[in-house]
């Protein structure tokens, strides 16, 4: 049960923008002077950088979504982002993105439904996938409840669904990743997650446990690592991360700024994705979710000069999912 709490609660916290700010705290500590490379340096990034990726989470969920991240791609303040494919602006955010090259787009796996009055159901055939379904017909609404009723042949039919589907629209999406962390809820998920990753040659948001730090944050996140889990990562063949983050929430918006510097500041080198999950501000989106004011201050946040200026002052490097995949296709 206690494991259980901890999936319900991280789902949420993922949803709420504050995963894994526990390890950006740690590497304060941690050994960044480490002999071994990072990810990041593998794939030619300069050697003690700070390698950050920005990514819109979220998109496709609804319009205000789909408009945030079409303005910061159209800026260039942030090109990568990732689509819920069974949600129901998915489409008109695929057909964008096939209009504009410079985005990158990837399929935001979906494994589950968690707004109360606004809700999903899967891509797959309902009937083939009967454990990711809830008693109104949608998907679950928290992570705990998909690794209770789900087998893993379900969530493989239905990322495959999910990825197809986009490929079906005529995109080829730059990456997959995985919405409130589900992937990660289950060490034969998470087996899934890596398989179908490399046998589309599409690389998924595979986070580098061998740091243990990161490892023991996952641990204590509720997550089940174990060295097999570790050993499973190190084996991917496509590239790592060796972070993970999301934009911390504020009372302010100002205060927001505030500490994602400070989050920012506290990573070691390498390569980080950041994520956050940008709105326009509407009714509607406020009828969707509470965190409404979170994802109206992350549509314009990365398109602030403050923040902007914070990057070239600190020497930040941001890339997206369509430059990592370049550079490890040409080291290999």
């Amino acid at each position: 049960m206690k494991r259980a709490n901890s999936l319900q609660q991280t789902g949420r916290m993922l949803l709420a923008g504050v995963f894994l700010a526990a390890i950006v705290a740690a590497g304060k500590t941690s050994t960044a002077q480490s002999s071994a490379p990072t990810n990041a340096e593998k794939l030619g990034f300069p050697k003690g950088k700070k390698i950050l990726l920005l990514h819109s989470d979220d998109a496709g969920m609804c319009e205000e979504a789909n408009l945030a991240v079409m303005a910061y791609s159209l800026k260039n303040h942030v090109q990568s982002a990732a689509v819920m494919m069974p949600c129901p602006n998915a489409e008109e955010m695929v057909a964008w993105a096939k209009k504009h090259p410079q985005a990158d787009i990837g399929v935001h796996l979906t494994l589950t439904s968690e707004w109360k009055s606004y809700r999903w159901g899967p891509l797959a055939v309902a009937a083939e996938v009967p454990g990711l379904i809830d008693p109104q017909g949608k998907l679950w609404p928290e992570v705990i409840d998909v690794v209770r009723h789900a087998s893993p042949e379900e969530v493989e039919q239905e990322i495959r669904a999910q990825i197809d589907r986009m490929l079906a629209l005529g995109y080829q999406p730059t990456h997959i990743d995985t919405h409130m962390g589900t992937l990660y809820g289950s060490a034969k998920f998470l087996t899934v997650f890596l398989k179908v990753a490399q046998e589309y040659q599409i690389p998924a948001n595979a986070i580098d446990l061998s740091n243990p730090k990161v490892a023991a944050y996952y641990k204590q996140a509720g997550y089940p690592i174990s060295e097999e889990t570790i050993a499973q990562l190190a084996a991917y063949q496509l590239p790592k991360l060796d972070n993970f983050t999301s934009v911390p929430k504020g009372s302010s918006y100002e205060e927001k700024k505030a500490n994602f510097f400070q989050l920012v500041n506290a990573l070691d080198p390498g390569l980080t994705e950041i994520i956050f999950h940008p709105s326009i501000e509407t009714d509607h989106l406020k009828s969707i979710t509470g965190s409404w004011q979170q994802r109206v201050w992350e549509a314009k946040m990365f398109s602030d000069p403050e923040v902007i200026r914070f990057f070239e002052d600190h020497g930040i490097v941001l890339t997206t999912w369509r430059e990592i995949m370049k550079r490890h296709q040409s080291n290999n």
